[in-house]
C-alpha cells in the first residue's frame, strides 16, 4: 500500500518542487566550490510516505523548511532491518547478518577469537567460525570510512547525543563520559549503541584514546530547545569543525521514541532536534565555505530496496536483507528518503528518479573525499550523488 501511496504521489510531488524552486537572480553570482565538509544526520524508522508526505504536519521542519533548503531525494533507500545493520552500511559497506540485525550489543567478534573469516570478492567479511549467534562487532581487518580518512588525513568526528548521560559498558569509546555531565531536560535520554557505528569496529574502539576523541558526545538540547556541547563548540571555528561529522541523535530526537519532550510524537522530536541544530550548522564557518548537509533515516517500514542490493553472505537461506519484514531475498530497508543541502544543491528541488540507498551514500562520501570504495560501496555500476548531479 505504501508503495502505491509513493507511485500515486509523485506527480504531487513535482508540483511542489515547481513551487519551491528559487527563481534564478539577475545579479552575477561566483560559482561555489567543491564540498569541503559533510555533516549527515540519520533518523529513525520511518517510510518516505509517513513521513514527507504524511508527516508534515507533526514535523514540518523537516518535511517542508528543510526542503525549500535544499533537494528532496524521493528514491533513497535503507538496505535492511533493523537498525544497526544501516548504520553499519552507511560507514562499511557490509552487509546485514543476524546478528546486527537483531541490533546486538555483545562484545563478541566476527569469526570468533580465533579470527576465522575472510573478506569475499564484494569485500564482505564472512564468518567462517559457525559462531550461533554471528559475532557482534566486526574485527580490526574489516575497515570503515573512519580509517579510510583518518589514512588520507581527513578529519572526523561521530557525535551522539547524549551519550555522555547513559551509562553503558561496552566498548569504552561508545559511551564514556557517565559522570560530571549537565543535568539533562530527558529524564531518559536514550543513547543507543545500535545508532552508534563506531561501537561495532575494532579497528576503531580497540585505540581507546583514539576513539574517545572521535566519537564524542553530541550535547544535548535545553528547556529551551538550544543545543549545547561539543557539537556547537566545534562549529564555532573552521579549525575545530571535523571535515566529516556524521550526527546521531538519541531516540527522543531521531524520530524512535514518543517522549514527554516532544508532545510523546516522535516524528515531532526529530524536528525539534533539526530545528535546533541545522541552524548552528549553517551558520558555520565551515559550512559557510563549503558544506553539505546530508538528512536521512536509518530504515523504514517496509521491505522496498533499489540499486541491485545483494543479499548479504553471513545471512540463512531462509532470511534476507529485510529481515524481519518478509519478502523476496535480497529485499532491503524500505523507502525512506534524503536531503541534500549545501550552496551547491539547487534550493527547493526535488530529484524524483534516481535510486540511492546507503551504500550509495558511502560511496558518495568516498569519492568526495577521494578514497576507495568499501564492501557494497564498491558495486558496479552503484549510482552516487555525483553521478546523478545532485549538486553543481
Amino acid at each position: 500500500m505504501i508503495r502505491r501511496l509513493c507511485i500515486r504521489l509523485l506527480p504531487a510531488l513535482a508540483l511542489t518542487a515547481a513551487a519551491m524552486a528559487v527563481p534564478p537572480t539577475t545579479s552575477a553570482v561566483a560559482a561555489p566550490g567543491p564540498i569541503g565538509h559533510v555533516w549527515t544526520i540519520v533518523l529513525e524508522n520511518s517510510e518516505f510516505a509517513q513521513t514527507f508526505i504524511g508527516g508534515r504536519s507533526s514535523a514540518p521542519y523537516l518535511t517542508q523548511t528543510l526542503p525549500s533548503l535544499g533537494k528532496l531525494v524521493a528514491q533513497y533507500y535503507g538496505t535492511g532491518h533493523s537498525s544497526l545493520d544501516n548504520y553499519i552500511a552507511m560507514t562499511s559497506g557490509q552487509g546485514p547478518n543476524a546478528s546486527t540485525q537483531g541490533d546486538c550489543d555483545t562484545p563478541t567478534t566476527l569469526g570468533g577469537a580465533n579470527g576465522q573469516w575472510h573478506a569475499d570478492a564484494d569485500g564482505q567479511a564472512v564468518d567462517d567460525s559457525g559462531a550461533n549467534p554471528i559475532g557482534c562487532t566486526y574485527p580490526a581487518g574489516v575497515k570503515n570510512i573512519a580509517d579510510q580518512l583518518q589514512t588520507a588525513g581527513v578529519s572526523w568526528k561521530g557525535y551522539m547525543e547524549n551519550m555522555d548521560a547513559q551509562p553503558g559498558t561496552r566498548p569504552a569509546c561508545a559511551n564514556p563520559f557517565v559522570t560530571g555531565t549537565p543535568t539533562r531536560v530527558e529524564a531518559q535520554p536514550n543513547y543507543k549503541n545500535k545508532h552508534n557505528p563506531w561501537a561495532y569496529y575494532h579497528s576503531t574502539f580497540d585505540q581507546d584514546a583514539y576513539c574517545q576523541s572521535h566519537v564524542v558526545p553530541l550535547g544535548y538540547l535545553d528547556a529551551a530547545g538550544q543545543p549545547h556541547g561539543q557539537l556547537v563548540d566545534d562549529l564555532q571555528q573552521l579549525a575545530t569543525t571535523p571535515a566529516y561529522s556524521f550526527l546521531t541523535p538519541d531516540q527522543c530526537h531521531d524520530g524512535h521514541d514518543a517522549c514527554a519532550s516532544n508532545g510523546n510524537n516522535a516524528l515531532a522530536g526529530a524536528d525539534q532536534f533539526l530545528k535546533a541544530v541545522i541552524p548552528a550548522i549553517m551558520a558555520s564557518p565551515a559550512y559557510q565555505q563549503d558544506g553539505l548537509i546530508v538528512v536521512t533515516f536509518d530504515e523504514g517500514v517496509t521491505d522496498l530496496a533499489c540499486c541491485g542490493e545483494k543479499k548479504a553472505p553471513n545471512l540463512s537461506s531462509t532470511s534476507n536483507n529485510g529481515y524481519p519484514v518478509p519478502g523476496p531475498v535480497a529485499d532491503g530497508g524500505g523507502q525512506v528518503g534524503a536531503i541534500l543541502i549545501s550552496a551547491r544543491v539547487a534550493a527547493g528541488s526535488i530529484d524524483l528518479v534516481n535510486q540511492f540507498n546507503h551504500y550509495s551514500y558511502l560511496r558518495s562520501m568516498e569519492d568526495l573525499f577521494g578514497v576507495g570504495h568499501l564492501g557494497y560501496a564498491a558495486a558496479s555500476g552503484l549510482k552516487t550523488f555525483q553521478d546523478a548531479g545532485e549538486w553543481g
